[in-house]
C-alpha cells in the first residue's frame, strides 16, 4: 500500500497526491509544518497540511481514484479536501476583478486583492443525481457519452444559480432522458474533488414520458432489473452506493 504524505501536486488539471511506498503500511507522513502550507485539520493527532510539491526520488504522484481502496475513508478525504484547496489556491492568485495579484488572509481561508478589495473562499459546485425506479421496481440507468468506460450509471447534473435541488433533479432527468419525476426522497452527499463538486443524492419515481436520450450527454438509457444490471461505476462513487441502495430494498 501506499504511505500517505501531507501534499500535493501542482500538475495543472490533473488531481494528485504526493505519496511513499513503505512495504503494506499506511500513515500519514511526520513532517515539519511548513509556513505556506494549507492547514486541514488533525488525524491521529497529526496535523494534516497541503502544501505545493515537487516528486522526490522515493515518492511518486498517484491520483485520488487510484487511493481508493488503498486508504481509509477518512484519509481520502482529507485527501480530497487537499487537493480541492490547493487547485483554488493556485487558480486564483491574480484577482477576477482588476487582475491585481491576491494574497492570503491571516484570519481565514481567502484570498483578498489589495487593490479592489475582492475576497474570494474556496467554492464548491453542487451538484444532484438521482436513482429513478418505475412501478415494475425496475431503475433508470444510462451511459454517458463521456464516460471513459462503457458502465451505466445514474443521472447527474450540476445546479443551475438560482435552482433548488429538488428542481435540478427534475430539470435534469428531463433534459437528458425525456422523463418526469415524482416523490423526491433525499439519500445522501458527498464531497467529489473532480474537481470541486458536492454531489447530493436522491431517490425518485418515474412519472411520466417516454425514454429518449439526449444523444448529447446520454448515449442510452434504459430500465433495470436487479437481477439484469450492466457494468456499473466503481464502489468510490455515490452513484453506486444509490444503485446497491436500491438492489438492496433501501428504495421505500
Amino acid at each position: 500500500m501506499f504511505e500517505l504524505g501531507f501534499q500535493t501536486s501542482a500538475r495543472p488539471g490533473v488531481p494528485s497526491l504526493l505519496v511513499r511506498v513503505r512495504g503494506d503500511t499506511v500513515a500519514l507522513e511526520n513532517a515539519p509544518f511548513p509556513d505556506d502550507g494549507h492547514f486541514l485539520g488533525t488525524l491521529d493527532g497529526l496535523p494534516c497540511v497541503a502544501v505545493e510539491a515537487e516528486g522526490a526520488a522515493e515518492a511518486g504522484f498517484v491520483g485520488l481514484r487510484r487511493l481508493w481502496g488503498e486508504v481509509d475513508e477518512q484519509v481520502w478525504a482529507i485527501a480530497g479536501r487537499a487537493v480541492q484547496i490547493t487547485a483554488w489556491d493556485r487558480t486564483h492568485r491574480f484577482c477576477g476583478r482588476c487582475a491585481q495579484p491576491t494574497h492570503a488572509l491571516a484570519d481565514e481561508r481567502a484570498r483578498q486583492c489589495p487593490q479592489c478589495g475582492l475576497t474570494v473562499h474556496p467554492r464548491l459546485a453542487p451538484a444532484v443525481i438521482v436513482l429513478v425506479e418505475r412501478a415494475d421496481g425496475r431503475a433508470l440507468l444510462a451511459r454517458n457519452v463521456s464516460f471513459p468506460e462503457p458502465f451505466y450509471s445514474c443521472l447527474a447534473g450540476f445546479v443551475e444559480p438560482g435552482e433548488t435541488l429538488e428542481g435540478a433533479v427534475r430539470r435534469e432527468v428531463l433534459e437528458e432522458v425525456g422523463i418526469e419525476v415524482r416523490d423526491l426522497r433525499y439519500f445522501a452527499s458527498q464531497p467529489w474533488p473532480f474537481p470541486h463538486s458536492l454531489m447530493i443524492g436522491f431517490f425518485a419515481e418515474y412519472a411520466s414520458g417516454e425514454l429518449c436520450p439526449d444523444g448529447r450527454e446520454i448515449a442510452d438509457a434504459s430500465w433495470f432489473a436487479t437481477g439484469n444490471l450492466p457494468k456499473l461505476p466503481g464502489d468510490i462513487s455515490i452513484a453506486r452506493a444509490l444503485i446497491e441502495a436500491w438492489r438492496g430494498g433501501s428504495f421505500r
